[in-house]
């Protein structure tokens, strides 16, 4: 997930206090506070389009970046296919943004046997369901895409999809985090960029933007020491150990 793609779109960096979303020309905007199965309850926005013919599909984005400027995306990269009719879902995960519960970074696959256990496949598959149940005009089937994270978490849709899913398009997705993915690239570990992207996520239920004090964050690193030295210094506490 290259930092470049996740700055893409411009409604990805919202801070938290921007979160009154915008509404689109020609759609009526609701919010909503979808409820996971163990009572999370996950911040959304719906955006269909006034004087439908007809019952319209969905398509739903997942997103770790805030959706407070979702609508930015049905006037430009979503613009044809809004022009095709679709009613415009847009989600803050788990524990970012306005969304409750904890984050947790490219969250694991639950086991399936745990009776309350929960991951972006199990969120995804209720927000569906609540969609479906909740959001007339619909015709019951779901689309579901994304750049990046959005991307993985499409994928993750895909392990257990809800049977309204029929169409999903993952675009750049992370994949083995070990051999050619950002965090590490065959096997070589990419320290800033780890370090950067993990304080923008993790510091914060929104992103914020780590403040090196100075230029050279080569030096930066070579006076701080072994990089445990981060938290103590210059987070106290904020990234879990």
């Amino acid at each position: 997930m290259p930092l470049l793609l996740l700055l893409v779109l411009p409604w990805l960096a919202t801070p938290l206090a921007a979160q009154q979303p915008d509404s689109a020309p020609g759609f009526d905007l609701t919010e909503a506070m979808i409820p996971a199965r163990d009572g999370v309850k996950l911040h959304t926005t719906i955006f269909v389009p006034r004087g439908a013919q007809g019952p319209l599909p969905f398509i739903f984005t997942r997103t770790p970046y805030g959706i407070a400027h979702a609508a930015n995306t049905l006037r430009g990269y979503y613009g044809a296919l809004a022009s095709d009719g679709y009613i415009f879902v847009f989600q803050d995960i788990r524990g970012r943004y306005a969304s409750e519960g904890q984050f947790v970074m490219l969250r694991p696959p639950r086991e399936r046997g745990a009776p309350n256990a929960v991951d972006e496949s199990t969120d995804a598959y209720d927000a569906i369901d609540w969609l479906l149940a909740h959001v007339s005009g619909n015709n019951g089937r779901v689309g579901m895409l994304g750049i990046s994270y959005p991307g993985w978490l499409t994928v993750m849709a895909m392990l257990d999809p809800h049977p309204a899913l029929k169409a999903a398009s993952p675009q750049a997705s992370p994949a083995d985090m070990f051999l050619g993915d950002d965090f590490h690239h065959n096997g070589a570990f990419r320290l800033s960029y780890g370090f950067e992207y993990a304080a923008r996520m993790e510091t914060s239920k929104q992103q914020e933007t780590f403040d090196f004090d100075r230029y050279d964050t080569y030096q930066w690193y070579l006076d701080l020491g072994p990089l445990s030295n981060v938290n103590a210094k210059h987070l106290h506490g904020k990234i879990p150990s």
